[in-house]
Formats: C-alpha cells, structure tokens, sequence
C-alpha cells in the first residue's frame, strides 16, 4: 500500500510497458555497476513478452509502473507434475521503495519453500556458433 493508501496493483508485463520498463532495468543495471547494450534490452524485453523461457510482472502506483519482477520455471527432476519458480530480478525504483511492492512481486511469483539457488554461466558448447 501507498502513503497515500493507495494499493500496488501486480500483473503481467505488457507491450505497453515498455518504456517505462526500461528506465527501472537501467537503473536496476546502474545499481549493480552492469552495463547491458541497447540491443540486450530489446533482446530481454522480447524474452519477456514472449513468456516462453522467462516472465516478467509489474508493480503499478497509482497507474505508474515502479517496479519488477523476472522469473522463470523449471520442471522438477523428482516430479513430473511440479516444476519450481526462480525469481531472476526484482527491483523497485528508490522512490516507491517501502509501499510494498517488492513483498507482492514475490508472492505473485511462488511461494518461497526454503531453497537457495546458484548461477552458472553456460559455456559454448564446441562446435557451436
């Protein structure tokens, strides 16, 4: 919820959220001292509106987009009806911060079961371009 009382609204990422969009990735990069080319984020933004590997969901004060979220799925290897979400990114621009948004950004993801995960940057496979 808002200072002003105002509820943060949370849905998908849509074409029209672009812009505004890009301007919380870039500051989510700038953060982190990241530099990702202007081709990286058409590139992600498509992934995102594709929904085929990763996702993405909006965080939404009164009608202005303040923040993110990046998730994708995976099935499980023990289950073949249960798959796991992993948040990849989640930021909310400095000003909204404390309304909420990142708590129900989360919870429109998963629910958290208590497991840590770590990256790994994939190499080239040999042979491939």
């Amino acid at each position: 919820m808002g200072q002003d009382g105002a509820m943060v609204e949370i849905r998908p990422l849509t074409g029209a959220d672009r812009a505004g969009w890009e301007v919380l990735a870039r500051a989510y990069h700038a953060m982190f001292d990241t530099e990702v080319s202007d081709g990286g984020y058409t590139q992600t933004w498509r992934r995102l509106l594709d929904g085929e590997q990763i996702r993405g969901i909006a965080a939404r004060l009164d009608g202005k987009l303040i923040g993110f979220a990046h998730y994708y799925f995976h099935t499980s290897v023990w289950s073949a009806g249960d798959c796991r979400a992993y948040l990849q990114d989640l930021f909310v621009d400095a000003g909204a911060r404390g309304c909420g948004a990142g708590r129900a950004l989360y919870d429109k993801v998963a629910s958290y079961r208590g497991f840590i995960a770590y990256a790994r940057r994939l190499e080239p496979r040999a042979g491939a371009a």
